[in-house]
């Protein structure tokens, strides 16, 4: 039998593709349902949530401006990533939740379904939210969804690992790019989480991930100018989600309200806008007629 230390994980954000520790210095006890200590994770701090968002933003365009099927295979390496890495996952989950090894394991399985279908849907939901539209007149007139941009997701509490892959595949799919804020009391599945990404080809600053205080990190992520969709989804104080929902309004972010359920093609609308083009045909494209 060996007597050799168990070299044990530190955990870390994932902010631009590295995995830094907060600007602060700061950390946190994560402990198990049993009380049991897990890990400590790091307190993001405000610094750190501008400089997830200065990560999402600079990567945003490139990963919009790659082709859909290259999205669509990206994602379909980090399911491939997370399959291989299935057992501790399941391990982390049944730490983090309480669950039995079986079901957390089913949970991670439900995870890597998620971002198989969500790969299939990044070269075809733009045939079926855009199109082209009948207009009375000489021209073509198309519509084309286009990312909204950078989002950011507040994940669910309670489903550390299904819940934030359910809440960032629909908005990496679609070409956004996202800062996660994981679950406080469980955040230790989604730092993994953030391994897996790192080693399925996206590129960095695509997803962002951040551990700390809902209360006191999504407030600075719900007003800075810079994010254009707000997650509310892990939101579980009414107050705090009011709160965060005000403060989004004064910079014309699109929020998804806590609670509010859809299908996988309703989630990658929530984080799409549309483009009309008009383009002259037959006699005024001929006479060179204004778009």
């Amino acid at each position: 039998m060996s007597d050799r230390l168990r070299v044990k994980k530190t955990y870390k954000l994932y902010v631009g593709g590295k995995f830094p520790r907060s600007e602060s210095g700061r950390s946190y006890p994560v402990s198990g349902p049993d009380g049991t200590e897990l890990a400590n994770a790091a307190l993001a701090s405000r610094k750190d949530a501008r400089d997830a968002v200065a990560a999402a933003r600079k990567a945003q365009r490139p990963w919009a401006g790659q082709t859909a099927y290259l999205r669509g295979q990206i994602l379909y390496r980090a399911a491939e990533m997370l399959e291989g890495r299935a057992g501790q996952f399941a391990e982390e989950l049944a730490d983090a939740t309480g669950a039995e090894p079986g079901q957390a394991l089913s949970t991670v399985e439900s995870a890597i379904d998620r971002l198989v279908h969500y790969a299939g849907w990044t070269d075809k939901y733009a045939s079926v939210l855009g199109g082209a539209n009948p207009v009375a007149g000489p021209y073509f007139n198309h519509t084309k969804p286009e990312p909204l941009g950078v989002v950011a997701v507040v994940a669910p509490q309670d489903d550390p690992l299904l819940g934030l892959v359910e809440a960032v595949a629909p908005a990496i799919a679609a070409g956004n790019t996202v800062v996660v804020l994981a679950s406080e009391a469980k955040p230790l599945p989604a730092l993994s989480f953030g391994e897996v990404l790192a080693t399925s080809d996206l590129p960095g600053g695509v997803v962002n991930l951040l551990s700390g205080k809902v209360a006191e990190v999504a407030p600075h992520l719900a007003a800075h100018a810079d994010v254009n969709g707000l997650d509310l989804g892990g939101v579980a104080d009414a107050d705090l989600a009011a709160g965060l929902e005000a403060a989004a309004a004064e910079t014309l972010k699109v929020v998804r309200r806590p609670g509010k359920a859809g299908s996988p093609l309703d989630l990658l609308r929530q984080w799409t806008e549309y483009k009309t083009v008009w383009h002259p045909a037959g006699m005024a494209a001929a006479a060179g007629g204004a778009y």
